[in-house]
């Protein structure tokens, strides 16, 4: 009985220095999401019912800016991981020392750019009049001799993949430096060429960490709002820009609470994303334990 009583106390101040941090995500990330969710489900006269769902479940507006955001981050990540893996694989295998550091200083910078200077920074560059415009067009090529703009679905693409690409860089570096000179020794010792060593060894282990890398440029790109509303004024429909607009107090008269109804469908297909990384950020640590 003593010995569990002392257990007790060792778990409980073992767990102290941890309590700050609980509540700050208690107070800033799980209560903000039950508020959320629990307005979701209240009518007009704060009685209980599931019509704020209605617009979002059947077709319309509201599903239609589900599938574009699904679909934008679906190919911006697409986009991400494929180059972002190649560009990690370049640093790790060519740069070192300095330079390593210098391009990850680069990429984190890169990352993290985003909201109103980073659209206005493509819209200086291959906005109509824009100086990528004007040099491609003084080689010959009008990219707006066609249906492209920058200000459209294609042009948010492309802004996006500019913080996708560095960010897949330096979330994915890691798995690539993780492999191990051993096993490329190994492979060649009992004869294996590269190419049967990246098949049956490189890539099974790269595969889950690049899967949960997927995932996570899915997640921010889903979520990501002020870049696409700067660029785009709304004109491309993102259930981001909706909520947005919500809150900014365009409200429907008869449902007052959809934007916390559009909240939580965000919610769940972010966590549907971060349970993807999560899987495969568990298969990823089977591998470093090796």
């Amino acid at each position: 009985m003593q010995s569990l009583k002392s257990f007790k106390v060792k778990s409980f101040t073992a767990a102290l220095p941890l309590l700050p941090f609980l509540a700050f995500t208690g107070f800033f990330l799980l209560w903000p999401v039950l508020a959320v969710t629990i307005r979701s489900f209240k009518g007009n006269k704060n009685e209980w019912t599931l019509a704020n769902y209605h617009p979002i479940l059947k077709t319309g507006p509201y599903l239609h800016a589900f599938v574009t955001s699904i679909k934008l981050s679906a190919i911006t990540s697409i986009i991400g991981a494929a180059l972002g893996a190649f560009f990690a694989y370049v640093v790790v295998k060519y740069a070192h020392g300095k330079i390593s550091s210098i391009l990850d200083s680069i990429s984190a910078v890169f990352a993290n750019s985003g909201g109103v200077p980073l659209a206005f920074m493509f819209v200086a560059a291959f906005g109509t009049e824009g100086i990528v415009t004007k040099v491609l067009k003084f080689f010959g090529w009008d990219i707006y001799a066609g249906h492209f703009t920058i200000f459209s679905f294609g042009g948010v693409v492309l802004v996006y993949s500019f913080f996708q690409i560095p960010l897949m860089l330096l979330v994915f570096k890691p798995a690539i430096s993780g492999l191990k000179n051993e096993w490329v020794e190994a492979s060649r010792n009992l004869g294996a060429s590269n190419i049967f060593y990246w098949r049956r060894v490189a890539l099974p282990i790269l595969t889950p960490p690049f899967i949960g890398a997927f995932f996570l440029l899915f997640a921010g790109g889903f979520s990501a709002y002020a870049t696409a509303r700067a660029l785009t004024v709304g004109t491309v429909p993102l259930v981001p820009i909706i909520i947005g607009t919500l809150v900014d107090g365009n409200v429907i008269s008869d449902q007052a609470n959809l934007g916390d109804a559009l909240a939580v469908g965000m919610i769940l297909v972010a966590a549907l994303a971060m349970t993807g990384y999560l899987f495969a950020q568990r298969k990823t640590v089977q591998w470093k334990n090796l």
